[in-house]
Order: C-alpha cells, then sequence, then structure tokens
C-alpha cells in the first residue's frame, strides 16, 4: 500500500508563475544580447524556443509528476520541502507525530528515535489535510510506528 500526495495547486500556480517570469526575464536578456552583438535573428527565435520548451516540460512535471510526500509500507519520503529536515525514514524509526504550527503554517512533524525530525506544511499537499493524517496514521499502524497524532 502506498500513498502519493502531489503538490497543491496553488503552490503550483505559484512556481508556474515564477517560472514564466524568469522566462520572460530569459527572453528578455537575450533579445538584448542578440541586438547589441548583431546576431541572426534565428539566435534569438532558438533561444525562445527552447525557453517555451523549458516551460511546458516543467509546468508538465509540476502539474502531472511533481509529488511532495511518499507514504510507502517501509516509510515515507519528503521531496519539495526546504527546511524538511530528514527527508525519508523507516516508520519503525518514527517516535511520534505532532501537529504544529510552524512560521503561522500548519504543519506535521514526524520525530525519529534518533532526535531528527521532519517537518510537512500541510499546504503544500493536494487534498485534504485531514485525509493526509488519518493515511500517515495508516501507515504507521501498518509499520508498527507511534499510533497518535497529537
Amino acid at each position: 500500500m502506498s500513498s502519493v500526495y502531489p503538490i497543491s495547486q496553488p503552490l503550483a500556480a505559484r512556481i508556474l508563475g515564477v517560472m514564466l517570469a524568469g522566462v520572460g526575464a530569459f527572453v528578455v536578456l537575450l533579445t538584448l544580447v542578440v541586438g547589441l552583438l548583431d546576431l541572426p535573428p534565428v539566435v534569438l527565435a532558438a533561444g525562445i524556443v527552447v525557453a517555451v520548451l523549458a516551460l511546458l516540460v516543467g509546468g508538465f512535471w509540476l502539474t502531472r509528476r511533481a509529488s511532495v510526500v511518499h507514504l510507502e509500507e517501509a516509510g515515507y519520503r519528503v521531496r519539495l520541502v526546504r527546511g524538511a529536515g530528514v527527508k525519508q525514514a523507516r516508520w519503525t524509526d518514527v517516535e511520534d507525530v505532532v501537529a504544529t504550527t510552524v512560521g503561522r503554517e500548519k504543519c506535521i512533524v514526524l520525530r525519529l528515535r534518533n532526535g531528527g525530525t521532519t517537518t510537512i506544511p500541510v499546504r503544500m499537499l493536494a487534498g485534504s489535510p485531514d485525509a493526509f493524517v488519518k493515511d500517515l496514521q495508516q501507515h504507521l499502524n501498518t509499520g508498527h510506528g507511534y499510533r497518535r497524532i497529537n
């Protein structure tokens, strides 16, 4: 039994906006370089095609393939969360789990037996935070980890 939690749509939209701004800045800079160095227009056209393709591939990956949390039978893996702490561990390594607020964000913190922690901001996850917590509890129970969410 495995569960995958993708990135939330509002966060994906914000990231896509940053990507779009980056592509726009790249095109503006490339236009300036082509004009100043008197390069052939095909250089600008090729650069624009590459930038648009990069935006499309990045957007596809972000909206269809990017996942934040993988819950598996043996343990969990967290990606794309800056400051998450320990990015993966086995369920047997989890000492307890608490719901808390970190920097005004509601988070689930998995505290590990070795003193490490994994912090998961629930707003980053697509879907209901309550459904995520229930699924996490089931995985903990199956993995013989700590059984309650404080």
